[in-house]
């Protein structure tokens, strides 16, 4: 595979940004293998986002001869309390997560933060060098990364959160850094201290956050407030009903993309559109639409922006819209969810 080939793996859907092209392009036609890592809070229940979509990402990089790691960030589930800061519970949703990643995308490292703080020789030093460079102010406005906000009370140990994430960084030595668009802020950090510490400046690639299927939240018009939108009307397991997860059967998987927000001719803020796009398009060549005869038959499309047009101009009903998803949704679960069938995770 050819260096132009294996850019265009990483630049494909749900791929967002990359910061940048032109390192990138460098890196790919100078380095077979450069290591990669996405680093995931330990946060509960998997779903189509936070497995699905960021899986085929990791695939896409894999594909292209990278060297793929999941960093499950332990510690920083127990700063974040996540899971109610139960410890035990943190390394039992730990194994679970190692094994969809791994089921999901073979091939894939799987690396703890606890194992990395361990093997990691001069990890707190350069921690505490790297805090040098950043301002109480700037750790403060980098708390949108653990899903918070300025004016929440905070304990100390969350401050230590966005220079803890800088610093695995350095520590996994790497050359490719991965994250939702949530994840942005950090990696600028990164960006900026890096070259003051004479250590690698990572290339970033942010991929696209899929939205939950209720009506998304909007903020308001300028940029920031519509990242921010985008931020919060994110896929979530702890908004029942408006997020797929990976042990949904069939049925439940038509019941709610059945229930999504779908409003007739309406593309913009559409989630089940989004589905369409970045994840059905992502596996398969052609999106079917089934439907009677007397309704105008089955309609077949080879890519995203064909259906957009024809939802726009109102030749496809949300209900036949919404059928179809669901059939290649399912598709792309149902060997996970066998995979978990009867030892599914208990969180309660």
């Amino acid at each position: 595979m050819d260096a132009a080939e294996r850019i265009a793996l990483v630049m494909r859907e749900p791929t967002e940004e990359v910061i940048t092209y032109e390192e990138l392009k460098t890196l790919l036609e100078t380095n077979n293998h450069p290591r990669h890592y996405i680093g995931l809070e330990i946060s509960g229940i998997l779903h189509l986002g936070s497995l699905i979509l960021t899986g085929f990402k990791i695939n896409d990089f894999i594909k292209a001869g990278i060297n793929c790691t999941v960093f499950l960030a332990d510690w920083h589930t127990y700063i974040n309390d996540k899971l109610g800061g139960d410890w035990n519970k943190i390394k039992q949703v730990s194994e679970y997560y190692a094994d969809a990643f791994r089921f999901f995308c073979p091939g894939v490292n799987i690396v703890t933060g606890s194992d990395l703080y361990k093997d990691t020789s001069g990890y707190w030093e350069n921690f505490v060098r790297f805090s040098k460079h950043m301002t109480l102010a700037r750790a403060m406005r980098s708390l949108t990364i653990m899903g918070r906000k300025e004016s929440e009370a905070l304990d100390l140990s969350q401050l230590l959160y966005p220079p803890m994430q800088s610093v695995d960084i350095n520590a996994l030595d790497l050359d490719i850094v991965h994250s939702g668009m949530d994840q942005r802020k950090i990696h600028m950090l990164v960006r900026e201290i890096f070259p003051k510490m004479g250590w690698k400046v990572p290339i970033c690639v942010h991929h696209h956050l899929l939205p939950g299927l209720a009506e998304p939240v909007r903020l308001g018009l300028d940029e920031n407030a519509t990242e921010d939108a985008k931020i919060s009307s994110k896929m979530s397991k702890s908004k029942p009903g408006s997020g797929i997860l990976i042990h949904d059967d069939e049925k439940t998987i038509r019941d709610k993309i059945g229930k999504a927000f779908c409003p007739v001719g309406i593309v913009e803020g559409n989630p089940v559109l989004e589905l369409v796009r970045y994840v059905v398009f992502h596996e398969f060549q052609e999106f079917v639409i089934e439907r009677p005869s007397k309704y105008g038959g089955n309609v077949t499309y080879a890519s995203y922006k064909d259906v957009e047009r024809d939802f726009a101009d109102k030749k496809i009903h949300p209900m036949d819209l919404k059928n179809a998803t669901a059939t290649y949704v399912n598709r792309i679960i149902e060997p996970v969810y066998l995979h978990f069938k009867g030892r599914e995770p208990q969180l309660g």
